[in-house]
């Protein structure tokens, strides 16, 4: 539900069911290695302005902002018309 919500706020339209699986799948991947790494995904969402939720788990929050950045670097959301 909420790959379907990021994917069609960037794009527009909704995931075609074989999107939606590869960017699960790809999050799955990113969960796993920094689930190993959880040092990793502290470094990552440390990147910007805004301090990260102490509250909240960094792993889950790192794994999100690898499928944020995936899916708004899609080339059709890059270029828009």
């Amino acid at each position: 539900e909420r790959i379907a919500f990021i994917f069609e706020t960037a794009t527009a339209r909704e995931p075609k069911p074989a999107e939606a699986a590869l960017i699960l799948e790809t999050m799955q991947v990113h969960l796993e290695e920094l689930k190993e790494a959880p040092e990793a995904a502290k470094e990552l969402i440390a990147v910007g302005e805004s301090k990260p939720d102490e509250k909240l788990d960094a792993v889950e929050v790192a794994t999100w902002t690898m499928i944020a950045n995936l899916i708004l670097n899609l080339d059709e959301v890059l270029n828009k018309g």
